[in-house]
């Protein structure tokens, strides 16, 4: 039955109920609207003439392959009495073209398979003329016919694949990086476009939120000097993740940082350097170096002498660049008092890790032990310079006076001595 002498026609499947418009409606077709601009109408219907447009909010599902046109729906005018009087027109985006209309009965057919991603409704317009006299029926009207989503499109990471960053020794849950998929079918109608992320590779030293693509830490130990890299394959399935669903991933390589979690270590615990007994004050007489696993600054230190008699005579440098300790000295050495001289030398980091203290100290020592190397020194004459008397017209040969000369590597040395620019 019908109001104002509309009926409601039945419906195909998978179409949603059909309304009736009123001849004098000049609005898109809406069906909520129109079912209340009919109910509006119905107060003055008798005052109206018992004719108007029977359809249904058309829609049409993407990617059909079937082997006949894909119906979607029907036009109907209560003027039509079905002896063919009634011609239906059909205009708008897609008309003649996409959609296809047969003009005696109404009904509406897709001729070609339609993709939601690239369009996803058309605007068309419809009319029914009189074809004797060409006259029109019913206003020219509005309506949508919409491409329903079907999920043809898995999840996509456009910009991936991804780099991120942690630092090393992290707490379980520390968060690395977020991922998100993209998905081109309609996130408004199922779950086409409803994604799960999950891990196929970087377990178990990670994990991801299934829903938001958060990436954390699911160890508490990696350790960067055992192993600095990890390739983490992420997974977005469609469909909620159900079977059935489309997939796409992408690698997201995580780097860990370094922390300074190692103390600097001297390959031996002692060493051995021979210095002769000239080397010159203020120069660099040998180098040192402790090892740290650690980079960057993490990895800096600063070396000094720990016993008190040592650092009188030496001193000990940093070079920042090679992270070496540079010993030269303060004093002359002198191999007739000292043979041996053994340094205490400590390496320990400048920049520490209060959170990391309990894998302390950060510091190591070594033993130096210096030889002093003897060099053959000339005699020392016992003054700089001497001054003696002697009368003239002495006989050759009178003593004049007495120099003394010493051999400063032994006392038991005998020393020669030469008189050089004297007069005959």
């Amino acid at each position: 039955s019908s109001h104002s002498g509309c009926s409601l026609l039945s419906l195909s499947s998978g179409c949603l109920p059909m309304c009736c418009l009123p001849e004098f409606s000049r609005t898109s077709i809406r069906a909520q609207r129109n079912q209340t601009k009919l109910l509006e109408t119905d107060k003055d219907s008798h005052h109206r003439p018992k004719r108007g447009w029977i359809w249904n909010q058309f829609f049409v599902l993407e990617e059909h392959i079937g082997p006949e046109p894909q119906y979607v729906g029907k036009l109907h005018s209560n003027s039509d009495k079905g002896d063919g009087s009634v011609r239906y027109i059909l205009s708008g985006e897609g008309a003649g073209s996409v959609f296809i209309i047969d003009e005696t009965t109404g009904d509406i057919h897709a001729g070609k398979s339609l993709d939601r991603e690239r369009k996803s409704q058309y605007v068309l317009h419809a009319r029914a003329i009189d074809r004797r006299t060409n006259r029109s029926l019913e206003a020219e009207s509005e309506f949508i016919i919409k491409v329903q989503d079907v999920n043809d499109n898995a999840p996509t990471f456009p910009d991936g694949p991804f780099s991120a960053t942690v630092p090393e020794l992290s707490d379980i849950g520390t968060s690395v990086f977020q991922v998100a998929a993209s998905d081109a079918d309609d996130p408004t109608y199922g779950n086409s476009a409803k994604i799960v992320y999950s891990i196929l590779e970087g377990q178990p030293y990670f994990s991801i939120d299934p829903k938001t693509g958060i990436i954390r830490t699911a160890m508490s130990n990696m350790d960067r000097e055992t192993r600095d890299h990890y390739a983490v394959v992420i997974q977005a399935k469609d469909m909620a993740g159900s079977v059935g669903g489309l997939s796409g991933s992408t690698t997201v390589n995580i780097t860990l940082t370094d922390v300074n979690d190692n103390p600097p270590k001297f390959p031996q615990s002692n060493y051995q350097l021979y210095v002769p007994e000239l080397a010159p004050v203020g120069k660099a007489v040998g180098r040192i170096r402790a090892n740290d696993e650690d980079e960057g600054q993490n990895a800096e230190m600063t070396y000094s002498i720990t016993n008190a008699d040592a650092a009188a005579i030496f001193t000990i440098t940093t070079d920042a660049e090679h992270r070496e300790g540079i010993i030269s000295l303060k004093q002359r050495l002198n191999y007739e008092k000292r043979k041996v001289h053994t340094l205490n030398i400590e390496g320990s980091n400048t920049h520490l890790d209060s959170r990391f203290s309990h894998l302390g100290p950060f510091k190591d020592s070594t033993s130096l032990r210096v030889i002093v190397g003897d060099v053959d020194e000339p005699p020392v004459f016992s003054m700089d310079y001497y001054i003696m008397d002697v009368y003239e017209n002495s006989p050759a040969g009178t003593q004049v006076g007495t120099v003394t000369a010493v051999d400063p590597d032994s006392t038991n040395s005998a020393v020669r001595c030469f008189c050089s620019g004297c007069v005959g």
